[in-house]
Order: C-alpha cells, then sequence, then structure tokens
C-alpha cells in the first residue's frame, strides 16, 4: 500500500506587503493586458481597427474643451461620493446607501430652492442649501445606523432599501412641483433669476464643483490618518472587541461615521443640484453610489489614489459611450470592453496581495 503524500500542483499563500510601485506596476501590466484582450476582442466581433477604437476612446474624454470640463466634473462628482462612503467602509460598516442620501441632500436643495428662491437673497439662500443638505444626507444615513449600533442590523440591506424610499420621495414631489403641470418633471428652477445657483468662477460652469470636491479630498485624507476619529474608525474595523478592549465607544463610532458619510453624501446632491443641473430627477446620481465602492475599494480606502481610481472608471464611461456613437455600436458592445478592462483591474488585486507557489518550485526550496 502507498502511504506517500502527493503535494498538489500548487497553492497560494499571503503575499507580504509590496512596495507601492510594485503594486502599482502589476495594476499597469493588468491595463496593458486588459487592452491587448480587448482589441483582439475588438477584432473578432467587429472587424474595426483596435487602435481607431482607442483613439475614440481618448477623444470621448479629451477630443474638445467642454467634454474636459465634463470628464472633471464628472470625476469630482464620482469622487464626492467615494470620500463619503470610505469612513464607513474603513469601520467595515457597508454603506451603500449614497444614492439616497445624494437624492435627500439634493431634495432639500431643491425645496429651499423652490420655496425661498426670491424670497431670499443668494448670499443667504446658498449657505441654508448647504446646510438643509448636509443635516438632510446625515439624517438618512443615521436610521440605518442607528439600527446598526443599537441592534447589530445588517447595514448592507438597510442602507440598500434606504436608497428606493428616497427614490419614491423624489418621485412624489417631483409631481408636486412639476413645471408645467402634467409634465411629470420639475424642469430647470430659477431659470429667469438663477435664485439659488451656485456661483461660477470666471465662464468655467464646472470649477466651483471641482475646486470643493479637492477640499474635501485633501480634509478627509487630514481626518482619516491623522485625527483622532480616524484611528477610532480604524481600530473598529479592524475589531470591534479590540475597540471596546481599549475604551472605545463602538456605538458612537458607529453612528458619528454614517453621519459623517451621509453628510458629504448630502453635499454631492447640493452640487449636482445648485451647481450643475438646476434640477432634480430620480437619477439625478446616475448610480453613482454603487460605482464609488468600487472607487474606494480599488484605491484601498485612500482618498488620494482615490482621484486616480475616478478618473479611470469615469474615463472609460465617457470613452464607451464615444464608440457606440461614432462606430454605430451597441451600448452593450462598448459596456464589454468596459467590462473587460475592469475585470482585468481586479483580477490584478489577487496577485498583489497573494502568490502562486507551485510544487517543483517549493520542492527546491526543501532541499
Amino acid at each position: 500500500m502507498n502511504n506517500k503524500t502527493h503535494n498538489p500542483l500548487f497553492h497560494v499563500s499571503k503575499r507580504s506587503a509590496l512596495p507601492w510601485y510594485v503594486a502599482w506596476a502589476i495594476r499597469g501590466g493588468a491595463v496593458v493586458a486588459a487592452l491587448l484582450m480587448c482589441a483582439l476582442v475588438t477584432t473578432l466581433l467587429t472587424g474595426e481597427n483596435p487602435l481607431q477604437v482607442y483613439v475614440t476612446i481618448f477623444q470621448g474624454s479629451f477630443g474638445s474643451a467642454r467634454r474636459i470640463w465634463l470628464l472633471f466634473q464628472n470625476i469630482a462628482m464620482l469622487l464626492c461620493v467615494a470620500l463619503a462612503i470610505t469612513p464607513a467602509f474603513r469601520m467595515r460598516c457597508w454603506n451603500l446607501g449614497g444614492d439616497g442620501q445624494m437624492l435627500m441632500g439634493g431634495l432639500a436643495t431643491t425645496a429651499c430652492m423652490i420655496l425661498l428662491g426670491g424670497k431670499l437673497p443668494n448670499a443667504v439662500l446658498i449657505p441654508l442649501m448647504i446646510l438643509t443638505s448636509i443635516v438632510a444626507g446625515a439624517i438618512w444615513a443615521a436610521i440605518p445606523a442607528f439600527f446598526k449600533a443599537k441592534w447589530n442590523t445588517n447595514e448592507t440591506l438597510f442602507t440598500l432599501m434606504m436608497n428606493y424610499i428616497a427614490t419614491q420621495l423624489v418621485a412624489f414631489f417631483i409631481i408636486v412641483w412639476e413645471v408645467p403641470k402634467g409634465a411629470g418633471q420639475i424642469g430647470i428652477i430659477n431659470q429667469s433669476s438663477q435664485a439659488g445657483w451656485l456661483p461660477t468662477i470666471g465662464s468655467y460652469k464646472y470649477l466651483l464643483n471641482i475646486i470643493v470636491v479637492a477640499l474635501i479630498c485633501v480634509v478627509m485624507y487630514l481626518y482619516l490618518n491623522y485625527t483622532k476619529h480616524g484611528y477610532e474608525i480604524s481600530v473598529v474595523g479592524e475589531s470591534e472587541r479590540t475597540a471596546r478592549y481599549v475604551g472605545i465607544h463602538v456605538e458612537k463610532v458607529i453612528v458619528r461615521t454614517m453621519l459623517l458619510s451621509g453628510a458629504i453624501c448630502g453635499i454631492t446632491g447640493m452640487l449636482l443640484v445648485g451647481g450643475t443641473e438646476h434640477t432634480l430627477t430620480t437619477t439625478i446620481t446616475a448610480g453613482r453610489g454603487f460605482t464609488a465602492v468600487m472607487v474606494s475599494w480599488l484605491a484601498k480606502f485612500n482618498p488620494i489614489w482615490m482621484v486616480l481610481t475616478s478618473f479611470l472608471l469615469v474615463f472609460l464611461e465617457r470613452g464607451s459611450g464615444q464608440i457606440a456613437t461614432d462606430f454605430g455600436l451597441s451600448s452593450s458592445y462598448s459596456d464589454i470592453l468596459t467590462g473587460i478592462i475592469l475585470f482585468f483591474i481586479i483580477g490584478s488585486e489577487f496577485f498583489i496581495n497573494y502568490k502562486i507557489n507551485f510544487r517543483h518550485s517549493a520542492e527546491k526550496e526543501g532541499k
């Protein structure tokens, strides 16, 4: 009887922390591999020149001055939501309610613009819009936070369901404020008086939004890495038991952190309504609350690296849309290319965190 044990062909082991430049080199290699795969798929399925497709992707974001400003505006809005949910994610509190919290911030802003526009000067109205949007977003996040802290409910499902409630609330008030009656939409709010519209810097419509989000990014980086609150968030995320042992009030940290997440989401809603769209719809968030999860996760919850991951996702989204327009392909094809690229990027995280040890290598090391 043969009792000889057979080692597996390979096994996976946890890799020690790589230098940041090696990790990003692996991610860069994944992007190159993804582009080669996209070129192959493009040639096989459409017969189009893959190089021309890549040129079109680039032109979709940088083809004109307007496209460049739209690119950075979309990056700023996505980044703002990612910054909002990151404190909760660092705490391992999975806040998937970014869309709902943005909608509530946008709803509060819209209410101020419609009900108080023309009655208050912009110098008073705009600070009031900011305050109410922060409060509305914070309250919407505080509800699941309270249940999480008090009864340890599942915050993932709770915040997800809150999105649907927020959507229906917005839909209700759109009907209340619709212009004209029966149109099913609000239209441009205060178009003639521009009451409640955020000011533009020079002739640049989106510059103020970009500056605000850049400031939030810097403040969030400092908050998470150099303050007591940021330390407490990290400890709670590592182990609630350890946090309680060292004297941290875990329930208080959960509620406080979710309040912060909701408040920043509310600001994002205010920027969308008051600074960009000047109207409110149920789809104004464009699913950014869910895309922001990927932005935050790919950047390892680091606010500075989130700038790059936000750029990547928005760049791919706009480029894919341009492909569908220029080549007459369906949007499904552009989604295929985006999916391939994201698959390679996400897969690269495996090779950053783990290594594959083959049997012959292990035997050689043993000898």
